[in-house]
């Protein structure tokens, strides 16, 4: 298992990750310690993408792996790793308690991360804002959340994939044209336009290069949530160097590497049925059927930056994440049934108001029904 701890070099505190910098600090004596820059070539080795059918065949280079101490909750099934030194915390995703039975993991080694950019009380401002911009949200998780526990910083695992792609399809095209009738309303002929639409079937191919795909290789998370966060800047991409998670968690992938290219093939379908429809063309698209061949797949398994609070109000647990890169903000909406109630509440007396001054003013004669 590999020795990721960082001692100061004044006082022999762990040193922790400066969001948006490039350097460790102590968070008790303040001392900062540059993290080494990489060399063109490691840059370069990093982000170098990774045979798919061959890695899954076992037939060329094995992706490389690593062992890693995690927690899994016993709630949500998330495996987490904690800085070195942690005996009991609290589950980012759920808010369940754990304690230190910690297991070791063995998994592909990421290739790269984007590091936080943005740090935990700019993220808490964020989320905050976010809450109060929401209609019918409890007060009361407003306030937990206001005084509520620190964010969690977590590198969350995802998967990246590229490919070509060649489709034939067959399919239906339809052509909108109008027909000049008349009709007779009121005992007066008036013209009118009926649409009418020409269909005629139609064959071709497309292709594309897909690039950087994006899968989230974790279960722990709703994807909503997450792919609410996109877009990420992938061209910030690092290469993997421990020093960037000092201080945070890292979540090991529940997603195999098969899985993730199942759902980047989901993701690749709906782009492709787009680019058949512009290439049918006319105002009506029938797709009948399609063949496409994929080939030239690569991958890579990256961490992506999250900072993350699971709060527990009223019995119930509500999540919310920000995006560790740009602070865009997405979580589970809560909702007030009291200011519910009263903003229909408002709303009926409103309309009864309104019902009432209508019929005042039909019968004191200031409107005229006929």
């Amino acid at each position: 298992m590999p020795d990721h701890r960082f001692p100061c070099e004044n006082c022999g505190a762990q040193l922790v990750f400066a969001p948006g910098q490039t350097s460790l600090t102590c968070p008790y004596c303040g001392h900062v310690q540059q993290i080494p820059e990489g060399a063109e070539e490691e840059q370069e080795e990093a982000l170098q993408e990774i045979d798919y059918s061959e890695t899954i065949a076992g037939m060329q280079r094995t992706a490389e792996k690593e062992e890693t101490r995690v927690f899994k909750c016993p709630n949500c099934g998330a495996e987490t790793s904690f800085p070195e030194g942690t005996q009991a915390t609290v589950c980012p995703f759920c808010a369940t308690p754990l304690v230190a039975q910690a297991g070791i993991s063995r998994h592909i080694k990421p290739a790269a991360l984007i590091p936080f950019q943005i740090d935990e009380r700019t993220a808490h401002k964020a989320m905050f804002d976010w809450l109060g911009s929401l209609w019918f949200a409890p007060n009361g998780l407003k306030e937990y959340a206001r005084q509520g526990r620190r964010l969690d910083g977590i590198y969350v695992p995802y998967w990246t994939f590229d490919a070509d792609t060649a489709t034939d399809y067959r399919g239906r095209r339809g052509d909108d044209y109008y027909v000049t009738k008349t009709r007779t309303v009121n005992g007066r002929t008036e013209t009118y336009q009926e649409r009418h639409t020409r269909w005629r079937n139609v064959s071709g191919h497309v292709a594309r290069f897909f690039n950087d795909v994006l899968v989230m290789a974790s279960n722990s998370l709703p994807r909503t949530h997450t792919d609410a966060l996109e877009p990420w800047d992938l061209g910030a991409l690092a290469p993997y160097r421990p020093d960037y998670l000092s201080g945070f968690a890292a979540e090991a992938y529940q997603v195999e590497l098969e899985e993730g290219f199942t759902l980047a093939r989901t993701k690749m379908d709906q782009v492709i049925e787009g680019d058949i429809r512009r290439d049918i063309g006319g105002d009506h698209q029938q797709i009948i059927s399609k063949q496409t061949v994929v080939s030239e797949v690569t991958f890579k398994h990256v961490l992506l930056p999250v900072w993350m609070a699971a709060y527990r109000f009223q019995d119930r647990s509500f999540r919310f994440v920000v995006n560790g890169q740009t602070g865009k903000v997405q979580g589970e909406r809560p909702w007030s049934k009291w200011k519910i109630f009263f903003a229909v509440l408002a709303g009926l007396i409103l309309a009864g108001g309104a019902a009432y001054v209508y019929q005042w003013a039909v019968a004191n004669g200031y409107i005229r029904t006929q």
